[in-house]
C-alpha cells in the first residue's frame, strides 16, 4: 500500500507544479496580478494590481532599496503618461505605496517608476 502512495506522490507533485505554471501564464491583470523587473543587479521594482478587469488599486514596490532609505517618490503612469506621484514609505525591507482602487480602463498599460531608478514595472489591466 505504501509503495502505491509513494509512486502516486510524484505524479501529484507534477500535476500541482503544472497547474501553478499554467496559472502563472494567464493574461496579465486578470485579477490580483504583479510583475517585477528581472535584472537583480540593481533596483528591483514591482507593480501589483489588485482588483478585477478595469477596476484596480495599484501598488508600487521597491523590494531592495538601500538600507537607510525611509521613503522615495514613486510615479504612476497610465498609457505612457504620468498620472500621479506619491511618496512610498518603508515597510520592512521594501518601499511601498498603494493608489486607491479606481477604474483604469480595460487594456490599460499601468507602470510605476521610483525616483532615482531608470527601471519601471508595468502591467496591463484586463
Amino acid at each position: 500500500m505504501r509503495a502505491g502512495r509513494a509512486a502516486g506522490a510524484p505524479a501529484v507533485l507534477v500535476m500541482a507544479l503544472a497547474g501553478g505554471a499554467l496559472a502563472a501564464a494567464t493574461a496579465p491583470a486578470a485579477a490580483d496580478s504583479s510583475a517585477c523587473t528581472h535584472d537583480f543587479s540593481g533596483p528591483q521594482i514591482c507593480i501589483r494590481l489588485d482588483g478585477q478587469g478595469a477596476t484596480n488599486s495599484v501598488t508600487g514596490i521597491w523590494t531592495n532599496p538601500p538600507a537607510g532609505m525611509a521613503s522615495r517618490s514613486v510615479s504612476l503612469y497610465l498609457r505612457g503618461r504620468l498620472d500621479s506621484t506619491a511618496t512610498a514609505t518603508r515597510s520592512g525591507k521594501a518601499l511601498i505605496h498603494t493608489w486607491p482602487s479606481r477604474n483604469l480602463g480595460s487594456g490599460t498599460k499601468v507602470c510605476v517608476k521610483f525616483r532615482g531608478s531608470a527601471r519601471s514595472a508595468c502591467q496591463t489591466t484586463g
